[in-house]
């Protein structure tokens, strides 16, 4: 467990079946769980904000998008390979280590999530409570426990301050409504960079996850996690 003062390291590990390796190592500040960006060069041009369709929630409009500068070297290191080639990877992560056989965009996608959320978007960033405690290769049960338990937190959190909450879950829809867009927008950025398929279908899975959870928020359909709470519920 990190010290509190500490930076948070998440480290992706790709072993291909051809024995090659690739390792990511994702470091965050521990306070604002801000992405450290390690690479001094200077962002290319396909990540300016510029024409992109969701720059109207975020404010950054004449500059990088926050989220493409950092998800850039992502997308270059796994340009050249198939999304659903076969990949064993190992991910080192508070305090455990997770493996897991699968495709590489599956793989991708859980390490871009990490960087999105932390990347300074104000929309995503509403998520970090999520990264501080990442579960890597998260079903969508999982997640969807996890999105609504953190937002009611939150709401807790807002009412001990004095703030409104939200119990009928109306800003959550909206968040994820914006995520949406937000996944749009970048895939089709990736789309015009990549020499294969990796990192716009990491996207896609992304952007999968968000819809099924749109999905059941817009049409209140919890049921399947409400018979979870029969002892809380008096069943």
């Amino acid at each position: 467990m990190n010290a509190i003062n500490d930076v948070i390291t998440y480290k992706y590990k790709f072993v291909f079946d051809s024995g090659a390796e690739k390792i990511f190592e994702i470091n965050l500040e521990p306070d604002l769980l801000t992405y450290i960006r390690n690479s001094k060069k200077e962002p290319p041009e396909w990540t300016k904000c510029e024409g992109l369709k969701c720059n109207s929630l975020c404010g950054f409009i004449d500059k990088h998008c926050p989220i493409m500068v950092n998800i850039e070297e992502l997308i270059d290191s796994f340009s050249d390979h198939s999304s659903f080639e076969n990949v064993k990877i190992f991910v080192e992560v508070n305090s455990r280590t997770y493996i897991k056989e699968t495709s590489l965009q599956d793989g991708v996608g859980s390490l871009m999530g990490i960087i999105m959320v932390s990347s300074g978007c104000p929309v995503l960033s509403k998520l970090k409570p999520m990264v501080r405690y990442h579960l890597p290769f998260a079903l969508i049960e999982e997640t969807e426990f996890r999105v609504i338990s953190m937002f009611l937190l939150a709401q807790y959190l807002r009412k001990r301050r004095g703030l409104n909450p939200d119990w009928e879950l109306n800003e959550l829809k909206k968040v994820y409504s914006d995520i949406r867009e937000i996944n749009k927008s970048l895939a089709q950025r990736i789309a015009n960079v990549e020499k294969m398929d990796t990192g716009i279908n990491a996207v896609v899975i992304l952007d999968n996850f968000a819809n099924l959870v749109t999905i059941d928020l817009d049409e209140d359909e919890l049921s399947h996690i409400e018979s979870l709470f029969k002892e809380w519920l008096g069943d």
